[in-house]
């Protein structure tokens, strides 16, 4: 089944985050992600507002975490690290 990679973000530091941005984009699409939404128009109606929101699609959980675990994400999360607040987490989709 497909997943969805979902983060909510809040950046603390431009200059950091856009090197991690710079990183991550490519490590995602090289694990088979696609990007579905990214820091796009949104409305909080519950919960801790992100103004960063990030939704890519994965063939399976399985690949979205790998993805995640990779050397060449984990290169790109050191950059976000101490730069932002974020949560993250995958869920499977229905289809």
């Amino acid at each position: 089944m497909p997943a969805l990679w979902i983060a909510h973000v809040t950046v603390t530091d431009e200059a950091a985050y856009s090197k991690y941005a710079a990183l991550a984009g490519p490590a995602i699409a090289g694990h088979g992600g696609q990007f579905i939404a990214r820091a796009g128009r949104y409305v909080q109606l519950e919960g801790k507002d992100r103004p960063r929101n990030v939704v890519a699609k994965f063939d399976t959980v399985e690949a979205a975490e790998a993805c995640y675990h990779s050397p060449e994400y984990q290169e790109a999360l050191g950059y976000a690290r101490g730069a932002s607040e974020r949560e993250l987490l995958i869920v499977e989709t229905t289809e």
